[in-house]
């Protein structure tokens, strides 16, 4: 799970998405789970005509990247790094996207998986709105997500839904449970004859009142002058609408472009002293080099 990408599991605890996703976030982390999330979509939308891809890849990826520091921040963090990826594409067992999937089902319309991810902690005082704060530890997301290929996965303009749900866990804490969150995103992929990959996907982060209260509530021995104290509500966090373009230069190497859009505007705690302004915009472009692959193929 992505700390700025509530209920993005396998893009992220979200992308980020999800996932996506608070104040107190490592910001070396969300930017790998951003572009490994984006670096994800790309491999997906290209798949739908480049069927028996390599079981496994391993190679490197350059991020570019500025983004909202969480939903209803007011603001961004950027941040430039260069890190190792792998992916594993077996029939069951799925590694890619910053996560780690056990598929319980797998046809070509329908799949069921146990989906697992993770993120760092931070400090809370490298945000303004949540200087003085407590800090966030280790995030651990857990649960099952169904996806339907609402369209045949080989054909070059694709629709999917997923429907992810997700116990959250701090595991600097002996695991001790800290919500839950529930993503459905839908996602349209294209590839043209030239090489050019798009997707694009709109969603909505649904979660209970302890996860909510994890980013947007604030005690009384947080409250100061200026910030009130408050108790979140269970409800909308965020809704998202996220875009990917990508191009292959050459067999190894992929340039990814990537934006998202994350909107607080009649989420349940949009009332929170912590929430600075209703609209985020995250962007960032990624290099993606394959440095070796497997002769075996995936067979889906």
């Amino acid at each position: 799970m992505n700390p700025q990408n509530p209920g993005q599991g396998e893009h992220s605890l979200s992308d980020c998405t999800q996932l996506p996703r608070t104040a107190t976030v490592n910001r070396r982390w969300c930017a790998v789970a951003l572009a490994l999330s984006a670096l994800a979509q790309s491999h997906s939308a290209c798949a739908q005509q480049a069927p028996g891809e390599p079981l496994w890849e391993i190679g490197a990826v350059g991020i570019g990247l500025s983004q909202q520091a969480y939903p209803g921040s007011s603001e961004s963090v950027s941040r430039t790094l260069a890190i190792p990826f792998g992916i594993y594409r077996g029939q069951w067992l799925r590694v890619e996207g910053g996560g780690a999937n056990l598929r319980a089902m797998n046809t070509p319309r329908f799949e069921l998986d146990l989906g697992v991810s993770g993120s760092l902690g931070g400090r809370a005082d490298d945000t303004v709105a949540r200087r003085g704060m407590a800090d966030l530890g280790t995030l651990v997301e857990i649960g099952p997500r169904l996806r339907w290929n609402i369209t045949d996965p080989q054909q070059t303009d694709r629709w999917r839904l997923d429907l992810p749900l997700r116990g959250v866990f701090e595991l600097s804490d002996g695991f001790a449970v800290r919500g839950a969150v529930f993503e459905p995103e839908l996602t349209y992929a294209h590839r043209d004859r030239e090489g050019w990959t798009y997707s694009t996907s709109v969603s909505m982060v649904w979660a209970n009142q302890a996860m909510n209260d994890l980013f947007y509530g604030i005690n009384a021995q947080e409250a100061t002058a200026t910030r009130a104290a408050y108790e979140a509500k269970a409800g909308l966090l965020t809704m998202r609408l996220s875009g990917t373009v990508s191009r292959l230069l050459n067999r190894d190497t992929r340039l990814i472009a990537f934006g998202r859009i994350d909107s607080v505007n009649g989420a349940a705690n949009q009332a929170s002293p912590l929430v600075r302004q209703n609209m985020g915009l995250s962007a960032g472009l990624v290099l993606a080099y394959t440095w070796k692959q497997s002769e075996a193929r995936a067979t889906d």
